[in-house]
């Protein structure tokens, strides 16, 4: 089966090392055999705001309406953000919001707790960035933004298989360690994973 490959890339300034690892990513995946596409958030025209929650529909702009067709494409899901407060970048979680709905990602079982999953058979990496050590943001934190995402959101979705690469510190880190996490994301680019 050939690898379909999203790249969803959570930052909202372009000039960021985050931008940098999504296209290292796609430069690796270039090498291999597998198609790609992106999503780059900050480039949509969308509100961001769910605004009646799931009580009424809001409807969708052409460019979430795009994003849903990739997801639908996608075998493999490469999510590049920073954490920020140990959560998302405030974009990131409003096109989450307004993306994944019931009806496309999931669906609510009538008198039931538990929801049905649309999106399975995907793989998903996340690649995130922090201005802490991850082993802090582990074991002081708790690995917040990497449970809301891996767990609360992939995986509630049917995305099961979810890797993690997790940079930092970035505040105050030197080139020499920002080129070898570039050439660590291009390489899991070329391995398509």
């Amino acid at each position: 089966m050939t690898k379909k490959i999203l790249i969803i890339n959570g930052h909202p300034d372009k000039g960021s090392f985050n931008f940098a690892l999504s296209e290292a990513y796609k430069k690796g995946v270039g090498k291999s055999s597998a198609e790609i596409k992106e999503i780059n958030i900050r480039e949509l025209n969308f509100n961001p705001n769910l605004q009646f929650g799931y009580r009424k529909r809001t409807e969708l702009e052409p460019d979430l309406l795009d994003a849903q067709e990739k997801l639908k494409w996608a075998n493999h899901l490469v999510l590049v953000y920073p954490v920020w407060w140990c959560s998302v970048p405030a974009i990131t979680k409003g096109f989450l919001d307004r993306v994944l709905l019931p009806g496309f990602a999931f669906k609510r079982r009538e008198n039931s707790l538990f929801s049905d999953k649309y999106l399975t058979e995907k793989t998903a990496r996340i690649i995130c960035t922090l201005d802490q050590p991850a082993w802090y943001y582990k074991w002081i934190y708790g690995n917040p933004s990497h449970n809301a995402i891996k767990k609360g959101t992939l995986h509630y979705i049917g995305i099961k298989k979810v890797r993690i690469t997790t940079i930092g510190p970035m505040r105050l880190s030197k080139q020499k360690y920002r080129i070898k996490w570039l050439k660590k994301v291009n390489k899991l680019g070329q391995m398509n994973k």
